[in-house]
């Protein structure tokens, strides 16, 4: 069984698609492979133990001659299987028992797998973020025409000369109203005095 076959086989039993299969095998592979290339072994209960293992230098007996010989560090990849699982390849009635047409595997339960889910699952949805909705009212903001602002008078600030000149101008208006009600009020005086003349020459004729 290659790896195609095996995404086949499980796709089937699992009921999963094929194409999500061969992903999480592919996923799984690199991930045990780069953790392990790390020192951390990764350890599938019931199933086996991936592990990299350091052999220091040692001391061994050539075989053929019996002589003793210096035998260099080394690091070696280890894939131990677990009890579980060698006690279910020893003794095929106790493993796991496959679905019908995962091995070998059936065309058409293939083209099946994972199509039961999707029909019965609920339609998701569509969950909008906050961020979408900030986007998607900037994106409205820049397509709208943007109005005219009408332009707000600015006061004006008048100088100093022109508030003395103002300042001035009125006062000179003030002088001259005040001279000519004095005048009138020493015109009026006059003649009440001219009267007063007159009517006593008069009283004495």
């Amino acid at each position: 069984m290659n790896k195609r076959e095996l995404s086949k086989a499980v796709a089937v039993h699992s009921d999963v698609d094929v194409t999500t299969v061969s992903k999480v095998l592919e996923g799984f592979t690199d991930v045990v492979t780069s953790v392990v290339s790390k020192g951390e072994s990764v350890l599938i209960t019931g199933f086996a133990k991936f592990a990299k293992v350091e052999r220091a230098a040692r001391m061994g007996r050539n075989p053929a001659t019996g002589e003793q010989i210096h035998i260099k560090a080394s690091k070696r990849a280890r894939i131990t299987p677990a009890k579980t699982f060698k006690d279910a390849i020893l003794s095929p009635t106790g493993a796991p028992k496959l679905v019908r047409g995962a091995w070998p595997v059936d065309a058409e339960v293939l083209k099946r797998a994972g199509k039961s889910h999707a029909a019965t699952a609920p339609a998701k949805k569509a969950v909008v973020t906050k961020k979408a909705v900030v986007t998607k009212k900037a994106a409205a903001a820049k397509k709208a025409p943007r109005k005219a602002s009408a332009k707000k008078p600015v006061a004006t600030k008048k100088a100093p000369a022109k508030r003395a000149a103002v300042a001035r101008k009125t006062r000179a208006t003030k002088r001259i109203a005040e001279a000519r009600k004095a005048t009138v009020k020493n015109v009026t005086t006059k003649r009440s005095a001219a009267k007063r003349v007159a009517g006593r020459r008069h009283g004495r004729s």
